[in-house]
């Protein structure tokens, strides 16, 4: 008999919280997923440490009751503060950004506002650089609104054999995780902060990414949550900033530049999408949203354009279709486009 929804909350309303109320009746169990045995949830606290019993005793309920994999994320809102050294009156400094195991550099490709095309251009530099022999990893960080799953043709749930490892999936040459894999696909995300920090953090930290050359993460637009907790938990090699010619985009990507930059973290480069419109009737040329406006960005900010990417109907096409333009046409100019930006990240040593 298959594992329902209720039969799970049944199940977690017998583990108490610490303060004697059963989880459910707590308001603990957020964002409850139950498909083929899977059992996947978030206990949002305010400290994990007095969690951590009733965690391990709701993963072995759950196992006991027939789940085939249990996976819970616990998010907190602040962790414990660490006590100073009082012998030598030196206090302790919080830990930086780290460097995830097995990977050697990753990227964040940004920009300041939505709908200019930044997920399709992750994905297909992603393809692109796998093609020129590089271990590529994406990681959709894009929370609200996960695309890579659709882009790269990836479907299917990441499985967790010991409910603490995640296995990622992989297409074309890629290797890809996202929230997206984990919902249905017209499920909301109804997620504050806390959460979206911590399924952030287990993305980064639990996923079995293997050695990877690149990872590239995949950012929501403008300036929030998640660009900071990745800023802070990861070390960042660097970060792509992508925005189209017009005025109000690169109002918000001058923002997310400064943000960057505030944080530390370098900008690689910007890439100008949607920069040119030839008619495939008669090929007459049209900048649809101006044209030049990146370039004079990145010139004024002393960083490399690493592409003017045209529009195009056949990259829209191919990103629906589950096959970025790089896969399913590689010799077309808007793929050779994107493979020039992999080789000039490779050139640099970026990637």
């Amino acid at each position: 008999m298959a594992l329902t929804r209720e039969d799970v909350l049944v199940c977690l309303r017998e583990v108490k919280a610490p303060s004697g109320v059963d989880l459910v009746e707590a308001g603990l169990v957020r964002a409850l997923n139950v498909e083929d045995g899977a059992v996947r949830f978030v206990m949002e606290v305010d400290q994990p440490d007095p969690f951590l019993p009733a965690k391990a005793e709701a993963e072995e309920k759950l196992t006991a009751l027939g789940a085939a994999s249990v996976a819970i994320v616990m998010t907190a809102h602040a962790k414990p503060a660490t006590p100073p050294d009082l012998g030598t009156g030196r206090k302790s400094e919080p830990k930086g950004p780290e460097k995830i195991a097995g990977i050697d550099r990753i990227i964040a490709v940004a920009s300041g506002k939505g709908g200019v095309g930044k997920s399709t251009v992750t994905a297909n530099l992603a393809c692109a650089l796998a093609a020129e022999g590089r271990r590529v990893g994406v990681l959709d960080a894009d929370v609200y609104g996960p695309s890579q799953p659709r882009m790269l043709g990836v479907s299917g749930r990441p499985q967790s054999p010991d409910g603490k490892i995640i296995l990622p999936l992989r297409n074309y040459g890629v290797t890809m995780m996202s929230i997206g894999l984990m919902t249905n696909e017209d499920q909301a995300v109804v997620w504050r902060g806390p959460m979206l920090m911590g399924a952030l953090q287990q993305m980064l930290g639990q996923v079995q990414w293997g050695a990877l050359d690149v990872l590239i993460v995949d950012l929501p637009p403008g300036t929030g949550d998640v660009q900071m907790t990745l800023a802070q938990k990861a070390h960042l090699d660097g970060a792509v900033i992508v925005s189209t010619p017009q005025d109000v985009a690169l109002l918000d990507a001058r923002k997310g530049i400064d943000m960057f930059n505030q944080m530390g973290t370098p900008v690689i480069g910007m890439i100008e999408n949607m920069s040119t419109h030839i008619c495939s009737n008669c090929g007459h040329e049209e900048h649809v949203f101006g044209h030049g406006g990146v370039r004079a960005e990145a010139e004024k900010l002393g960083v490399p354009l690493l592409a003017e990417i045209p529009l195009h109907l056949d990259i829209r096409v191919a990103a629906d279709g589950g096959a970025p333009i790089v896969v399913s046409k590689p010799e077309s100019a808007q793929a050779q486009a994107f493979r020039e930006v992999a080789r000039a990240l490779i050139e640099a040593d970026k990637a």
